[in-house]
């Protein structure tokens, strides 16, 4: 004895369209917002950095890829800096503008993958 069973599924194309477009603007909102989010912290870490040259100011930089946001400095005593030495008390500015931006960093995201969902029409 064998039984067969038929289903038809209406909406498969579109809903596969939908997850489409809902991926590529996550990707594209997110990367928006938090490149828009590390830009203030990069600003921030700029104003709380100790000043006696500049080098270590100017070499602040904010990178985004894909969902990672990357902050820091190039300049080579740039941890000794932040974490201070054996001879030298710590003057951190990259921990204190991370950490003061933090608790945006969730909303930033939630409200991109809204404006996704929004624009894949599955809101």
């Amino acid at each position: 004895m064998a039984v067969a069973v038929t289903c038809e599924v209406e909406g498969v194309e579109e809903f596969k369209a939908a997850m489409e477009r809902l991926d590529s603007g996550m990707q594209r909102h997110v990367h928006k917002h938090l490149a828009s989010w590390a830009e203030e912290v990069k600003t921030l870490a700029k104003q709380l950095v100790p000043v006696r040259t500049g080098h270590l100011r100017s070499s602040i930089y904010a990178k985004i890829s894909e969902w990672v946001a990357e902050i820091g400095a190039e300049a080579t005593y740039a941890l000794s800096i932040e974490l201070g030495t054996s001879r030298m008390r710590a003057q951190p500015y990259l921990y204190p503008s991370i950490q003061e931006h933090l608790p945006r960093l969730e909303q930033i995201i939630c409200e991109a993958i809204e404006a996704a969902k929004a624009e894949a029409g599955l809101t």
